[in-house]
């Protein structure tokens, strides 16, 4: 019976869990395997210390690894994906800049970091990123839409503008009128012929609802300005 009750407590302990390891812990070992050349290793060590506690593994990132190293952008994007995860989005936007600093062409990185602009309300540097995005990929289909919409909604919000500032003329003279013509044509050049181009190459991608509804509504609009 007592060999039988020390067989059960010796299958109960070896079947719980492993205790998990802490941040520090991870991170020694890191050390270690970046010391022994084991890089993929020594990644994967640093993503799990990243979630087991992010400001040490942040602060090791500062303090400990050589920023010439080549390991550096690897572990950048390791700190932006888990700060976006968790939606701490300045961080995010931080480590995303770290890896663009050294890999400024990253496509993937490019639409990730506009991503995160997008959820700091920051549009405009979210647009200089699509736009540079496509300068490396004329076909990514995320940057086309959003670039259209952008474009698009802009291109509402100032012919909204026209249109009231000339309705509130009681009686427009032919030089007002001229006025609002030539700026309604301003604004189909600046910003819904750009729209347009964007959500066209949109269609030609993915067959999008939403684009060609979008499309009509601008093609309307190009009509009015060519009467």
């Amino acid at each position: 019976m007592k060999t039988f009750t020390l067989f059960l407590t010796y299958l109960f302990v070896t079947l719980l869990p492993a205790s998990p390891q802490t941040a520090g812990t991870l991170l020694n070992k890191m050390s270690e395997a970046l010391a022994a050349g084991q890089n993929d290793y020594a990644v994967s060590l640093f993503r799990q210390a990243a979630q087991s506690n992010a400001d040490e593994t942040e602060m090791y990132y500062w303090t400990e690894i050589n920023k010439s190293g080549d390991l550096v952008p690897r572990l950048a994007q390791e700190l932006a994906v888990y700060y976006k995860g968790v939606r701490n989005y300045d961080k995010a936007y931080l480590f995303y800049r770290e890896l663009l600093q050294r890999r400024p062409d990253d496509v993937s990185a490019l639409v990730s970091c506009a991503e995160v602009q997008l959820m700091r309300d920051k549009e405009k540097d979210a647009m200089k990123l699509y736009e540079k995005v496509l300068t490396l990929d004329n076909d990514n289909l995320q940057a086309n839409i959003f670039l259209g919409n952008y474009y698009y909604l802009q291109a509402e919000k100032a012919k909204k503008k026209l249109d009231d500032d000339y309705k509130k003329l009681t009686s427009p003279t032919k030089m007002q009128y001229a006025r609002y013509r030539n700026g309604l044509s301003d604004v189909y050049s600046n910003s819904y012929a750009k729209a347009k181009n964007y959500l066209q190459r949109v269609l030609q991608l993915f067959p999008s609802n939403e684009a060609g509804k979008t499309l009509e509504k601008i093609r309307k609009v190009e009509k009015e300005v060519r009467q």
